[in-house]
């Protein structure tokens, strides 16, 4: 393991994260807001850690393994949450420091669950941290840090993949940095895009920008207490809806029409299923609210389609109570947790491409077992998917439904009930936020445990960075060394 190296980038990642906290230190500052010194004390640890760090380090010429990647995308990741909490803490918007903890790690895997009841008694330079955190969490904290540092050479590839997961990863373009540049920029114009349509639809600019970072990041931090309900629109909800959809979309897609200037890509079968889920789950949840909830068809579908695109792809606004719908509208919608988007997108769950080979996979099985002689191979796209892909697909749903196992059973320990610690454990190893039942869409997470804040906390790190990632750190043999720092 070269420490040395891991330090060095670490360090200037830890920098480049503490000009970021720029922003809401201008806003406090302005507004002359009780949160100013926090921003500014909280700018100036993490700069001087991140120097102390470059500083430090020894020279090395060693090339950056994917031991180091996982140690970097891991610690980075770790760091950022850790520092992030700090301006929540210092400012006295949440009482605890693990409480800030919660909120960060919320904001940076795009959870977007929160332990604050009143964000409308929040300093405007709080709420617009909160926000910058989805945004930077989006695409990703290491993904920014490729295109601001580009010295890491053939390494980027392995921080890449580390970082953007999924069963079947490629790079679309030749050098990893301009998929990189590439990507940000197309994240760029479509938050550009959709805090414009949000200003058209009735929204101010502060709460404009705000949401557009909340939701093409698929978080869900919003600045008023009761989400998307507060506003009533049903042009900010179409414009929401549109955005949720793109956001939940393989950014891969994007960018190579974005490059070649064609819509083929959108053929894509992942892509396609992703959207088929989204209509038939819609169809489902209006059958029943219409049928057995007596709600009419426009109320029905307005609200179905919202909070099906919101909860499938882990964005976690609430247009409405969902948690007074009837029990298989719920039951339903908590299933769309575990689907997630697409791979590559800004969504968390499983993956729907993820989902897909499952399905061939338990097929194909089937079709050996009454003729075992017969050769099949699980193709997706036209292209067969060599049998490490499918294994390592079957390994990731075992842990997932493995680690959602332990933690429910863990946060029952802690005193919820049953169903309502399925239900936040879901929402949160999903990256969903809301969930149902004592944290449903119309409450907090205020009333867990601190123990229950802090499990839920690693959940929501694990499942933004898609298990392997950290669980592969809690090995011995990854950490022996011949060498020291």
């Amino acid at each position: 393991m070269n420490y040395s190296l891991v330090q060095g980038i670490v360090g200037r990642l830890l920098m480049g994260y503490a000009l970021t906290m720029f922003v809401p230190l201008v806003l406090a500052a302005f507004k002359n807001e009780d949160s100013t010194w926090a921003f500014l004390l909280t700018l100036l640890i993490t700069a001087c850690l991140g120097a102390a760090m470059v500083y430090f380090r020894k020279p090395t010429q060693e090339k950056m393994s994917i031991r180091e990647s996982f140690v970097i995308v891991g610690g980075a990741w770790l760091l950022t949450s850790l520092l992030g909490a700090l301006p929540f803490w210092i400012s006295d918007s949440v009482p605890t420091y693990i409480d800030a903890l919660f909120e960060s790690v919320s904001g940076l895997t795009t959870t977007g669950s929160s332990v604050i009841d009143d964000v409308e008694a929040l300093p405007l330079s709080i709420l617009l941290w909160r926000s910058i955190t989805h945004w930077l969490g989006g695409i990703g904290i290491i993904v920014l840090f490729i295109i601001l540092l580009p010295s890491t050479g053939f390494g980027a590839v392995h921080l890449f993949n580390a970082e953007v997961p999924g069963p079947l990863g490629k790079r679309t373009m030749p050098r990893i940095r301009d998929t990189a540049i590439t990507i940000w920029k197309i994240y760029a114009f479509f938050t550009v895009i959709l805090v414009a349509l949000l200003m058209l639809a009735g929204m101010s600019l502060f709460d404009a920008i705000n949401h557009g970072f909340s939701t093409i990041s698929a978080g869900g931090f919003s600045t008023k207490n009761t989400s998307m309900m507060y506003y009533n629109s049903l042009g900010i909800e179409l414009v929401v809806i549109l955005f949720i959809i793109i956001a939940g979309g393989n950014f891969r897609i994007y960018l190579e029409a974005w490059t070649k200037k064609s819509f083929k890509p959108f053929k894509n079968t992942e892509f396609i299923t992703y959207l088929s889920i989204i209509m038939f789950s819609t169809l489902l949840i209006v059958g029943g609210l219409w049928l057995t909830h007596d709600k009419p068809p426009d109320y029905a579908v307005r609200h179905a389609l919202f909070q099906v695109v919101s909860l499938v792809t882990g964005t976690g606004f609430a247009s409405t109570d969902y948690n007074q719908w009837p029990a298989i509208t719920k039951l339903t919608l908590l299933a769309l947790m575990f689907v997630g988007g697409c791979a590559g997108s800004t969504t968390g769950g499983m993956k729907v491409s993820r989902i897909m080979l499952l399905s061939k996979h338990v097929w194909a099985v089937l079709t050996r077992g009454l003729h075992p002689r017969a050769v099949s191979s699980i193709k997706l796209d036209g292209r067969a998917v060599d049998a490490v892909a499918v294994n390592m697909v079957s390994v990731f749903f075992f842990l997932y439904v493995g680690i959602f196992a332990l933690a429910t059973i863990v946060m029952a320990g802690t005193g919820l009930e049953p169903f309502d610690a399925m239900s936040a454990v879901a929402a949160s190893l999903g990256n969903v936020g809301p969930g149902f039942g004592l944290v449903g869409p119309t409450t907090t997470y205020s009333g867990i445990t601190l123990f229950g804040k802090f499990i839920l906390s690693l959940c929501m790190l694990l499942g933004r960075l898609e298990l392997f990632t950290l669980l592969i750190l809690l090995r011995p043999e990854f950490w022996r060394t011949k060498g020291g720092w």
